[in-house]
């Protein structure tokens, strides 16, 4: 890397290591479903290190509060056959409930509390896709390179520390540097340094959440695989949750959204942006309806002619887990004020999953992908790519524990372009930590 990459990675270190946070925690405030910690507690209890609640299970769809995860790993601390991992484990779960473990009795002995109080995750992955036009001609018009076929080969390394301000609050980041090995570059755009992509503060109550900053917006799994710059607010009760937000997006995502054949003139740095959603889970199901809005006064046409400054996405989304082993998911979205390329769906069954924690452990997945372009902010699929439609089966496969490896492969055609037949590879390693 250049210079410019070490200087930035390094004063993101020495300003991470700087913070102090963390105040003394609130033993009856919920642990997010997002928390590091249910990883490792998932891994306990299927490990029988962890027993979970009285019935033996792990709920780990569901809110927790920090006083009954401690008690799971108090009661786990009490156990001499745990194998090195788990008790490593169980040793930096002890760390970060410290203070509910003592309010429990237990006194943890030979553990601290990191003097930052910064928690530090990330991770390394190396991606090869190939993307190919099989009705490629030296003629004919094609949207990919030499011969009909786009090869890349990228690395990415992503640091993403987290620190508690008090008993609620969180303040989280994301820092992205990426390489092209093909062309030797930096990221996508040549740019050999380190991006801050998030920067968010966020307040976890009993039944309510606040988000500011720059993060992530509600189907970044799905239809929304970015950030946005703003606010929301979430509320949860008896398995319903209602999210809103607004703020601005980039032009680069949002331009694409809207209009009759997806070729725009770009004439603003950012759009606005907004999202309702309403989900849903009950057991094994899960079910949400979400709307996404975006506008901006200088959308065109390239050609001069005004149309449309906005797009309205509506999306339907359901899971159903039929077992330990087998799931089905799947979304159906649709731009109101597209002509063309306005609708996008997909549907899939998965069948178990690698766990990144546990060596040996796979999946693999079949899907099928229909994605109109004009109703997406952004694409999170791999091997799909927008305005294409297409049969996608993958697997993944944990070689080594934080060690995760994916393979893709899709075939189908082009929604445009003369709808010539496409075959997509798509490979990836990453590295966790």
């Amino acid at each position: 890397m250049k210079k410019t990459l070490v200087a930035a990675l390094t004063t993101a270190m020495v300003v991470g290591a700087a913070s102090t946070t963390f105040a003394a925690a609130n033993p009856f405030s919920d642990v997010p479903a997002g928390h590091w910690a249910y990883d490792y507690v998932s891994q306990l209890a299927a490990d029988g290190v962890i027993e979970g609640y009285g019935d033996t299970t792990f709920q780990g769809d569901k809110n927790i509060t920090r006083y009954e995860m401690a008690t799971m790993i108090a009661k786990a601390m009490a156990k001499t056959n745990v194998s090195g991992t788990d008790k490593a484990m169980l040793d930096k779960l002890a760390a970060e409930f410290s203070d509910e473990l003592n309010n429990l009795g237990v006194r943890v002995a030979n553990l601290e509390r990191n003097a930052d109080k910064v928690k530090w995750n990330g991770k390394i992955e190396g991606t090869a896709t190939s993307f190919r036009d099989k009705d490629y001609s030296e003629s004919g018009y094609t949207r990919h390179g030499e011969h009909g076929r786009t090869n890349d080969y990228n690395w990415l390394f992503r640091l993403e520390p987290s620190a508690e301000v008090n008993s609620n609050w969180h303040v989280n980041a994301r820092l992205d540097a990426a390489t092209k090995l093909n062309t030797d570059a930096g990221d996508a755009n040549g740019s050999d340094k380190v991006t801050l992509k998030r920067i968010w503060a966020q307040g976890d109550y009993t039944n309510f959440q606040v988000k500011a900053g720059k993060f992530a917006p509600i189907d970044d799994d799905l239809i929304a695989d970015t950030q946005f710059s703003g606010g929301q607010v979430g509320y949860t009760n008896n398995g319903w949750t209602l999210a809103a937000g607004a703020g601005r997006i980039s032009d680069d995502d949002a331009y694409t959204l809207m209009g009759d054949n997806g070729r725009y003139y770009k004439g603003e740095d950012a759009a606005n942006y907004q999202f309702y959603g309403v989900d849903y889970r009950l057991n094994k199901f899960y079910g949400a309806a979400h709307f996404h809005h975006a506008n901006a006064n200088n959308w065109k046409y390239k050609d001069g002619n005004k149309t449309t400054d906005q797009a309205d996405i509506w999306l339907l989304r359901g899971a159903y887990r039929f077992n330990k082993n087998v799931a089905f998911n799947g979304f159906y979205a649709e731009n109101h004020d597209a002509d063309v390329f306005e609708k996008a769906g997909s549907a899939e069954v998965d069948y178990k999953g690698a766990e990144k924690l546990n060596r040996g452990t796979w999946g693999a997945w079949l899907a099928y992908r229909h994605l109109g372009q004009n109703a997406i902010v952004k694409s999170t699929f791999d091997v799909v790519r927008p305005n294409q439609k297409a049969w996608e089966i993958g697997a993944n496969y944990t070689v080594f524990p934080n060690v995760v490896t994916t393979v893709r492969y899709g075939a189908g055609e082009e929604l445009n372009y003369g709808h010539h037949d496409v075959e997509n590879l798509f490979g990836r390693v990453e590295f966790f930590f």
